[in-house]
């Protein structure tokens, strides 16, 4: 009988990434693939596509930190999606389960420990978010991107690996990606990425800049699900919502970055040595992890850190202008960077943590 694995995460692209990125290994070898996720989440819409992959929608509720009313319905959908996961596991047996965290993920990991069916975490930040805090106690092993992670998992657990990176973000074409959009060679490419929902200070400040921006370069702006601007029409400009299957092209023909400073996408430009201007979420917006995050490549010499209450079209433009500047240092710096091949030792973890259950 072939092995089964069983993935969950969403919520964001950054929570489904790492997913994406193993899900090919175990289908090369054979393995049954199957995914857990929300009904109407980011990961439905990236993991659907994928052959031989069957997608479960269960029920879902948002872990806040904050007072909304929604507060009061969350635990009965939490509730139910726990339900779900757990007969959904009982009847579909995967030998395990892999979690990349989201709040969808905390019902499919309490569901695998009710059936006792063992548990890897993937954490991307250096501080584990709320929903892998609740999970790690019912995990075999979490796997770290930063080893300052390591201080904040339980004892024996954490397993620094580094950051997982999707193979064929390394295949991709500069010509295709500037046919794109339109591009021509020569000129420098600016990537601006907001994530996968989008920024809408940084596509404000952005938009408000291009009249200089596109002096000297050229620019291609992911500027997130329904932030569209028909009406901006400016040579040398292109915006997308969100891309998936060109995004290696577009990447290839890219000289800076524009980010959020999310884990999976800085590690990806990391690896792909693009110098980033980091616009970190501020600490009202998020559990301040993307600062953490920022800070820490900032100083590694990898980036440029721009915190968010300083954003304006001039201090964009500043920025961008001094990380052109000094691009070379930047690269540099990357090259000379730790190198792990953290996909393969999570692809060996789960592996034999499945063969000795």
């Amino acid at each position: 009988m072939k092995k089964k694995i069983m993935f969950t995460g969403g919520g964001s692209a950054g929570h489904v990434t790492v997913n994406l990125a193993l899900i090919p290994l175990f289908r090369q070898e054979g393995w049954a693939v199957e995914y857990i996720g929300s009904v109407n989440g980011i990961e439905r819409e990236l993991v659907s596509p994928l052959p031989d992959v069957a997608y479960f929608p269960i029920s879902t509720g948002k872990l806040r930190r904050y007072l909304d009313w929604q507060n009061a319905k969350d635990p009965f959908r939490i509730a139910k999606g726990v339900y779900q996961a757990y007969r959904l596991i009982r009847r579909r047996k995967p030998d395990i389960v892999f979690s990349k965290g989201g709040f969808v993920s905390v019902p499919v990991v309490i569901g695998a420990w009710l059936n006792r069916v063992p548990v890897i975490i993937h954490e991307s930040d250096i501080t584990p978010g709320l929903a892998n805090r609740i999970a790690i106690p019912m995990a075999e092993a979490v796997c770290t991107t930063f080893p300052e992670a390591a201080a904040h998992i339980g004892k024996g657990k954490g397993r620094h690996v580094g950051a997982v990176i999707r193979n064929e973000l390394k295949q991709g074409s500069a010509a295709a990606g500037r046919k794109l959009c339109g591009f021509t060679p020569g000129r420098p490419v600016l990537l601006v990425m907001g994530g996968s929902l989008g920024a809408q200070s940084i596509n404000r400040a952005v938009r408000q800049a291009l009249p200089e921006l596109t002096e000297a370069f050229q620019v291609v702006h992911l500027c997130g699900k329904g932030q569209l601007d028909p009406a901006l029409t400016v040579p040398g400009y292109c915006q997308f919502e969100y891309i998936r299957d060109e995004l290696p092209d577009v990447l290839a023909m890219s000289d800076l970055v524009i980010t959020r400073a999310g884990s999976n996408s800085i590690f990806e430009f990391l690896s792909l040595r693009k110098p980033m201007l980091l616009i970190p979420l501020t600490r009202q917006q998020s559990r301040g992890d993307q600062i953490l995050n920022a800070h820490s490549f900032e100083k590694a010499g990898y980036a440029e850190v721009l915190e968010e209450e300083g954003l304006s079209p001039q201090t964009l433009l500043e920025r961008v202008r001094a990380l052109h500047a000094h691009r070379d240092a930047y690269v540099s710096a990357m090259a000379s960077g730790q190198k792990t091949d953290a996909l393969a030792e999570v692809f060996k973890l789960i592996k034999e943590t499945a063969k000795s259950r």
